[in-house]
């Protein structure tokens, strides 16, 4: 057993080195396969954003999940994707009275009696939405990485902090998991320099594709583009490459969200560092021939 567990802490460990430790040499990234990392988790098998959602992406190798986060009108930081309940609760059977069902309406306690896994499947009734607290827990006992966004951070003020805050607490800012566990991404550029001023340690991803002009702007203060595949191209990701964001290494890309083989190896081949997928098991097997 102890064997069998230090086997798969390896494997998590080199994954997270790739994805998050740039080449300094003059070597292609090409030559490598992109991480793959479980959009929401393994959300094409499981309700997205729910602990079952990771619990799959673990059964199927996945050392990388992504999630969104967002808080509720108690403060407690939730992991969800809309900014409201309606389409991946109940909520309009539970509060028939309560639309437009926005997150930030409802408490804690109001949201744990939701089920957010019946509208996938019958087979997920009565699955929760998790706590941050909750989902950060699960996906350490599964020994696994985080790509974290911050949500809608314009509706949450000091959410950053809080989130800082809670990862501290739990343990995720320790050397380890800073160095190649945790990545925070968010759509917001003010966010995203926010966390780096706050704790300049953590590793960050801009969600978007920054004119090419912009981009030594946005090395100031992130590690990584995170870009729909659609946007990019091999000029695009060498020219990303080219620069050094704000630890010293070279900046990265991952490439979303890419669900079909023929995307997934379009986007290997521009040299992508990594890939944010609803279908790992699909990618893995796109890239066998990589």
């Amino acid at each position: 057993m102890y064997a069998r567990a230090l086997a798969v802490m390896t494997a998590a460990l080199l994954a997270a080195v790739t994805l998050l430790t740039p080449a300094s040499d003059a070597r292609a990234r090409s030559d490598r396969r992109p991480v793959i990392i479980a959009h929401r988790g393994a959300s094409s098998h499981a309700p997205e954003n729910t602990l079952a959602a990771v619990d799959r992406a673990a059964g199927l190798g996945v050392d990388w999940v992504e999630n969104d986060v967002q808080r509720t009108k108690d403060g407690t930081l939730v992991v969800i994707h809309d900014d409201s309940l309606r389409r991946t609760t109940d909520v309009e059977r539970v509060f028939p009275g309560r639309s437009p069902w926005k997150v930030k309406d409802f408490t804690a306690a109001e949201i744990a009696r939701l089920d957010a896994g019946s509208w996938f499947g019958r087979a997920y009734a009565g699955v929760r939405v998790p706590t941050l607290e909750q989902y950060l827990r699960r996906v350490e006992h599964n020994r696994q990485n985080l790509l974290l966004e911050i949500k809608n951070p314009e509706l949450y003020p000091g959410i950053e902090q809080q989130i800082l805050k809670l990862l501290g607490n739990e343990g995720w800012l320790d050397r380890q998991h800073l160095a190649s566990r945790l990545v925070v991404q968010s759509f917001s550029a003010r966010s995203l320099r926010t966390v780096h001023d706050l704790k300049p340690a953590v590793t960050t991803g801009f969600l978007g594709s920054p004119a090419v002009r912009e981009l030594p702007a946005y090395a100031a203060f992130t590690d990584r583009i995170n870009a729909s595949h659609g946007s990019l191209s091999a000029g695009y990701v060498s020219a990303v490459h080219a620069l050094t964001g704000p630890h010293g290494r070279r900046m990265g890309v991952a490439a979303w969200t890419v669900d079909d083989a023929e995307t997934a190896r379009r986007v290997a081949g521009y040299g992508v560092d990594g890939v944010i997928t609803d279908k790992p098991d699909l990618l893995r097997q796109a890239f066998q021939g990589c």
